[in-house]
C-alpha cells in the first residue's frame, strides 16, 4: 500500500491562493495516473485535477484556470496550485494514486475559503 501525506490546507479569505503538497512513500514512476480529490461539506467527493504517468492532465470544469497540477517523480511529491479561491472551494483535499490496481489516498487536508 502506498503511504501519501498531504499537507497545505489552511482558511484563506476568497482570491487568496494555497499550495497543497503530497509526498509518497513509493516511485511516482510506477503510477499511471494521480492527482486531487476534494470533498465539500455534506457532499459527496469529487476528482478535482489529475495526471496521467504520460502528461496528460484533467480539471474539474470549475476550477479550470484556477488551478494547476504538478508532479515531480524524482522527489515523489505532488501539488496543486490553487489560486483565486472561492468559498465553493471549500472542502477536505486528498491527494491519489492509482497503480493500476487500486488507489491510495492520502489523510486529507481542510481547505477553507471565507467570503
Amino acid at each position: 500500500q502506498v503511504q501519501l501525506v498531504d499537507s497545505g490546507g489552511d482558511l484563506v479569505q476568497a482570491g487568496g491562493s494555497l499550495r497543497l503538497s503530497c509526498a509518497a512513500s513509493v516511485s511516482f514512476r510506477s503510477m499511471d495516473n494521480m492527482g486531487w480529490y476534494r470533498q465539500p461539506p455534506g457532499m459527496q467527493r469529487e476528482l478535482v485535477a489529475s495526471i496521467a504517468n504520460y502528461g496528460s492532465e484533467y480539471y474539474l470544469d470549475s476550477v479550470k484556470g484556477r488551478f494547476t497540477i504538478y508532479r515531480d517523480n524524482a522527489e515523489n511529491r505532488m501539488a496543486l496550485q490553487m489560486n483565486s479561491l472561492k468559498p465553493e472551494d471549500t472542502g477536505v483535499y486528498y491527494c491519489y494514486t492509482d497503480a493500476g490496481f487500486g488507489i491510495d489516498f492520502g489523510q486529507g487536508t481542510q481547505v477553507t475559503v471565507s467570503s
